[in-house]
């Protein structure tokens, strides 16, 4: 083991111990000590089974997760154990990771928008990979980190299937910043693209790659000793996008096999985020205020009826990461009558609404809603309006925590510890399945 995790850093669990029980356990104690402070429970299990996964699915990439997704210790430790790199945007995200021990060369300052003196902290920290898609971005590096090492940014222009991205340069664009970097004295050593995760078509990886080849030849021509390729993010993280990650990551093997083959000298990395941490993280919050107000609801003749619609304040506002998936703690009956109803966060911010249009059995002032799949852009450690941090329990099983032992080399020490570790590391998702524990429940309703 590598020292970056421990056992005081979570809470270990048996087998059959669920999401649930944790769940309702922390509850108890809450509601014994009249507190409704948000909370989210966290499976790193769940996390230790998704690099499995990634690492059976593209085994040639080298994942470095982004901390901008989740920057939360656990995730961190827990990665850093597991030996990815980590993508940090600004001087906070490389201190916070440095200040736990992740070493310099692990580190891809992936902003393709620096401040100077954030560059100028990489520099006196010994981080080097940095990326760039413009001269001005190219001056600053140069004069402040004689050390740098380069990724060209290609935008997702040059993908036609690609969702926008606000950064990247154009094919056209590449060979005078790659000339400019070579009369700076600015080390270029490869090329990176991020193609964005709103309905990637698998085939714009294909674009992107063939397009990214095209950049290392114009690289090399210029004298530069081009040997990285960073392809970016965009991979789904929930449990129902199974297929289509697999059909994503087997289009990104072909491309990598055609343009730049094994054995051909380049390093591949990427920056999946909410792949990692999005099905691992279960948030509990409480409705503080409710409102009733007239609302129209529609009767069995088209026509639309008088009824109740709710408008309730939730003890937590989460504006990036809000789930689709929601449900009481406890399942409404199925003879209760559904209302429309709305989310807001604490009040205080102009942009606090939630969510309009559930429908939901009627809820109280103290009753608890759960949200699943929020482990992606739910964990700023500045939230709006004021609200603290949610609390975080971190939570593991006992047949992951000897899986991961397993996967640092560490043999087990007794036969019942052999025994219970009878699947191999490679087998991805049929292994995956004994680590974490099970969802709360099927949401009771999706918007």
């Amino acid at each position: 083991m590598n020292g970056y995790l421990k056992e005081s850093n979570f809470m270990m669990v048996e087998e059959g111990f669920t999401t649930r029980d944790l769940l309702e356990n922390l509850l108890v104690e809450l509601c014994q000590a009249n507190g409704q402070q948000a909370f989210f429970v966290a499976d790193l299990g769940d996390i230790v089974k998704k690099h499995l996964h990634f690492l059976k699915a593209l085994p040639r990439v080298k994942p470095y997760f982004p901390v901008k997704c989740n920057g939360s210790e656990g995730v961190i430790r827990l990665l850093a154990e597991l030996g990815t790199g980590f993508a940090c945007a600004n001087k906070a995200e490389l201190t916070w990771v440095q200040s736990l021990g992740v070493p310099a060369d692990k580190i891809f300052y992936s902003s393709p928008c620096k401040q100077i003196a954030h560059i100028k902290h990489a520099a006196s920290h010994g981080v080097q990979l940095m990326t760039f898609d413009n001269e001005v971005e190219l001056s600053k590096v140069a004069r402040s980190h004689s050390h740098a090492r380069m990724l060209l940014g290609i935008t997702a222009d040059s993908c036609p299937s690609a969702h926008p991205m606000a950064f990247g340069t154009t094919l056209r664009s590449c060979r005078q910043l790659l000339e400019t970097a070579k009369e700076q004295a600015v080390e270029v050593v490869g090329v990176s693209f991020h193609l964005g995760s709103h309905g990637l078509e698998p085939q714009a990886f294909t674009q992107a790659v063939a397009a990214a080849q095209l950049a290392f030849e114009m690289g090399t021509e210029l004298g530069h000793q081009m040997h990285l390729l960073d392809i970016g993010g965009g991979f789904a993280g929930a449990e129902d996008t199974r297929a289509r990650f697999e059909e994503v990551t087997a289009t990104i093997n072909s491309a990598l096999d055609l343009y730049f083959p094994e054995g051909c000298g380049v390093e591949v990395i990427a920056t999946p985020g909410r792949f990692y941490v999005s099905s691992a993280f279960t948030l509990a919050t409480s409705i503080t205020a409710r409102e009733e107000a007239p609302a129209e609801q529609p009767g069995s003749d088209g026509r639309w009826d008088g009824g109740i619609g709710l408008t309730m304040c939730l003890s937590l506002f989460q504006p990036k990461g809000f789930s689709d998936s929601v449900s009481p703690l406890q399942k409404p009956c199925p003879e209760l009558p559904l209302h429309r109803s709305s989310f807001w966060g604490p009040p205080g911010d102009p942009e606090d609404r939630i969510a309009d249009g559930l429908e939901l059995p009627e809820l109280q002032v103290g009753d608890w809603l759960i949200f699943e799949g929020m482990g992606a852009y739910t964990t700023a450690s500045a939230l709006p309006g004021g609200c603290p941090q949610p609390h975080i329990t971190y939570a593991m099983s006992r047949l992951a925590w000897k899986t991961l032992q397993l996967f640092q080399g560490k043999p087990p020490q007794t036969e019942d510890e052999r025994e219970s570790i009878c699947t191999p590391l490679s087998c991805g998702w049929e292994m995956a399945e004994s680590l974490c524990v099970s969802p709360v429940f099927t949401p009771a309703s999706i918007i």
